[in-house]
């Protein structure tokens, strides 16, 4: 066994071995809570937030476009060591802005192994976006393939980099590993297929390899890890909020703080991500506790998940209540952007659509196929990728396959 193949079983001992001593998950995808659902401050929860940029092709498929944009990365080389010849860390940013490196397992590893730390943002994402304005035209470089190839052309350029930092020829290969988590975990697992010669080994934590058309397991899974008083106190807020909703709609959206959203359905999306939000990221008596008995209180049950939801979710987590409004992911310049960036994402290529299951749902049963249907179809960044995904689910019917692919 060759000596990188050594070390890459090392690290995957080491890194199973750190799994099983944490108490504290990985997560499913990029949010503002780190590992254990809590907000750190920000020395504590960076190794570095020092910005640096390269120049990236904007088309990597095409012969004759030859425009560039601005991608920010970061590095992290406390651990590497004077010589630099030790292993380099690539983490992928996903789905948002990428402000910095985070302080979490991954530096324990390269502690571990003496590696460096660099971290591109995605492209669109954050500042890295090659558009001012996020109109459905430009959109049309938004893509996992994109990405992957973005990814392939910053690793040589920071090989390059470190060999000319440390006067070494060109032919100096580091040996490299790829990371990353749900949607970026994805992008690490094709990575290593798509280009086996540019990294030693891939972690792909809750990759989403498969394009999951109607994905249920979502709230079966946060029924199953709320338990069953929990989960049925959920499920009887869930019921006694949709029953409020045809008495009273504006009154039970303000006492949630979400009286601009008009539209039923992205109300009642906002409260199921609140909940999911917790267990997902490892803090389930954020909401349990509080549910477990509200009467203590003297608040109902609705009156207790309201203020969970405006505490906890909208406030202490930053959650911003416009991102779940339909008309604000039709604007192309709007403040967040990674809402309406992911939506199109989702649109064109990855789906995932967080709809109730028919029996013994946690959500409202009016999130379902059809609101995620009326959710692109009336955004209008969606209406030209809605017709691209309809011929991927035609395709699909034809071809009798069990699932959608991206590629």
């Amino acid at each position: 066994m060759g000596s990188r193949a050594r070390f890459a079983s090392l690290l995957s001992a080491s890194f199973l071995l750190l799994l099983l001593r944490s108490a504290e998950p990985l997560g499913l995808r990029q949010q503002t809570p780190l590992a254990g659902g809590e907000l750190l401050g920000v020395a504590g929860r960076y190794l570095t937030r020092e910005e640096r940029w390269m120049n990236q092709r904007l088309d990597h498929f095409s012969p004759t476009d030859h425009r560039q944009f601005k991608q920010r990365y970061f590095e992290f080389l406390d651990y590497h060591g004077a010589a630099a010849t030790g292993p380099v860390f690539l983490r992928i940013c996903g789905e948002s802005s990428c402000d910095g490196i985070p302080n979490d397992y991954l530096a324990v590893l390269a502690k571990k192994f003496g590696a460096a730390v660099v971290t591109p943002e995605h492209r669109y994402y954050g500042k890295s976006s090659p558009f001012d304005s996020l109109t459905t035209e430009n959109l049309r470089f938004l893509s996992s393939k994109q990405a992957l190839f973005d990814l392939a052309v910053f690793r040589q350029y920071y090989q390059e980099t470190l060999n000319s930092r440390h006067n070494r020829s060109s032919g100096f290969e580091n040996p490299w590993f790829v990371f990353g988590v749900s949607y970026a975990g994805a992008l690490s697992a094709w990575f290593r297929l798509k280009f086996p010669h540019l990294t030693c080994g891939s972690l792909a934590s809750s990759g989403v390899v498969l394009a999951v058309y109607n994905f249920t397991d979502f709230d079966k899974q946060v029924g199953e890890s709320a338990g069953p008083e929990c989960k049925a106190a959920l499920q009887e807020t869930t019921r006694l909020v949709d029953e409020q909703l045809r008495s009273d709609s504006h009154s039970v959206k303000a006492l949630f703080g979400a009286q601009t959203l008009k539209n039923d359905g992205d109300f009642l999306f906002l409260l199921a991500d609140a909940a999911a939000t917790t267990f997902q990221y490892g803090n389930p008596d954020a909401v349990c506790s509080l549910l477990a008995n509200p009467k203590k209180n003297g608040k109902d049950l609705v009156e207790t998940y309201a203020q969970f939801v405006r505490d906890y979710y909208i406030k202490k987590l930053e959650t911003t209540v416009s991102s779940y409004d339909q008309e604000y992911l039709k604007e192309t310049t709007p403040d967040d952007s990674s809402s309406r960036l992911w939506w199109f994402q989702v649109c064109s290529e990855v789906a995932y659509f967080q709809v109730a299951p028919k029996n013994d749902s946690v959500r409202s049963a009016k999130v379902n196929t059809r609101y995620s249907t009326i959710l692109l179809s009336h955004s209008v960044y969606c209406s030209f990728m809605c017709y691209v995904l309809f011929k991927k689910l035609l395709l699909f019917l034809l071809l009798r396959k069990s699932c959608l692919t991206v590629f």
